[in-house]
């Protein structure tokens, strides 16, 4: 299978001739229809990739790439920050945790003066009770804002360590070259909160022993209380505070029982990786790249092409497969516009970083080199787009 993906993309691919969203800059990327794409960068460790393809008719996947400072400080120290939020809902959570998680970050890291798993874990509370101030203030005109969430996956590269928290079903992927063989193997560095696996099925059991109905298979997925495949994320208040689980909020998300213990959880799972020299990139990516490749898959065609343009290259392999399993031609998917695109795949995020280890050795106390922070793009609408009122259909992902 991998080696006809290969040959596909090899026939399919060539440098896009598009014109750049602000002419004469690559700074902010390229957009082509529905795909914005930043093939190449510099971040304080090496190079990167970025890529996002949007399916719905609003984007709910928000990503950014923070290199430099991480602290509100001065002292430093220095490295890079990686984001990728997949929102589900409508877009307001992911654009939210977009505007505030690295702030925050940096606040704590500031505080603490060292880059810690304490401050990730802080400054994701941060961020949810943010978020949370935010749904009581809105709750009275807009009560649907509990109903959206956020997935939350971010890397941080600091002092040749690599931190990954995660929430949701996003994915960082390690490629890692195997000296003896010259392969690049793929390590999977994220842990995942999707029902669909059966030891987070376990947990909420465990710590819902008193509801049967903690999780539901529903069309043949399973949900968290039939509605939510996630069990972990930012927002979702309805199904974390009583208060929100009511009318005006619409009645398909309403439980029967009122809520004693919040039922999804913003607690993200946090590992800690020291930076080895035969550690190549890492792939972050939102679910949406992942239900149509598999991690060594994703690897292998980073590792085989050019570095720049990796992230746009996973895109399209993704979007080949989607097609694919549609029985339908690549070039007939890229017609379909954002909205109904929905119904064949979901907004993909990637962003894929290179790895430099003598870079990376000086990157923590040097104020040398590259300050970057570049947010992924989409359709350009109005700031204050938010998610059409319409009743929303179950949350797929998240």
């Amino acid at each position: 299978m991998l080696s006809g993906l290969m040959n596909l993309l090899r026939a399919c691919w060539h440098p896009s001739s598009d014109r750049y969203v602000h002419a004469g800059s690559d700074v902010v990327g390229r957009q082509d229809g529905l795909l914005w794409y930043k093939d190449t960068g510099q971040h304080l460790g090496g190079e990167f990739s970025m890529a996002v393809v949007q399916a719905n008719n609003l984007l709910e996947d928000q990503s950014q790439i923070e290199s430099g400072l991480l602290s509100s400080s001065e002292s430093g120290p220095y490295g890079t920050f990686i984001g990728i939020y997949d929102g589900h809902g409508g877009p307001e959570t992911s654009r939210f945790i977009n505007d505030h998680l690295f702030s925050h970050l940096k606040r704590f890291t500031s505080e603490q003066q060292v880059m810690s798993t304490d401050v990730i874990r802080k400054a994701f509370q941060a961020t949810e009770d943010g978020f949370v101030s935010l749904v009581t203030k809105q709750w009275p005109m807009k009560p649907q804002i509990a109903a959206v969430g956020s997935c939350c996956l971010v890397g941080v590269i600091c002092g040749g360590t690599l931190y990954i928290a995660n929430l949701g079903d996003s994915r960082a992927v390690l490629g890692r070259l195997v000296k003896a063989t010259g392969e690049v193997l793929a390590l999977q560095l994220s842990t995942e909160h999707n029902a669909c696996i059966e030891s987070i099925r376990q947990e909420l059991h465990a710590t819902h022993p008193d509801d049967s109905q903690i999780v539901v298979l529903k069309h043949n997925v399973w949900r968290v209380k039939g509605l939510i495949q996630v069990s972990r994320s930012i927002g979702d208040v309805y199904l974390k505070r009583a208060e929100f689980n009511r009318e005006p909020l619409y009645a398909k998300f309403r439980l029967r029982e009122p809520i004693k213990r919040p039922i999804l959880s913003s607690e993200p799972s946090i590992s800690v990786h020291p930076l080895l020299p035969h550690d190549q990139f890492i792939i972050f990516a939102s679910d949406g790249l992942w239900e149509h490749l598999s991690n060594q898959e994703a690897v292998d065609i980073v590792q085989n092409h050019p570095r720049s343009g990796s992230a746009r290259r996973l895109v399209k392999a993704a979007l080949l497969e989607a097609a694919k399993k549609r029985e339908m031609r690549y070039s007939d998917l890229k017609k379909i516009d954002r909205g109904v695109r929905r119904h064949f795949h979901d907004d993909i995020t990637v962003i894929v970083v290179f790895l430099d280890s003598n870079l990376i050795s000086k990157a923590s106390s040097s104020k040398g080199g590259p300050s970057l922070s570049i947010r992924g793009g989409g359709v350009s609408l109005p700031s204050n787009s938010l998610a059409p009122c319409t009743t929303p259909t179950e949350h797929s992902t998240s």
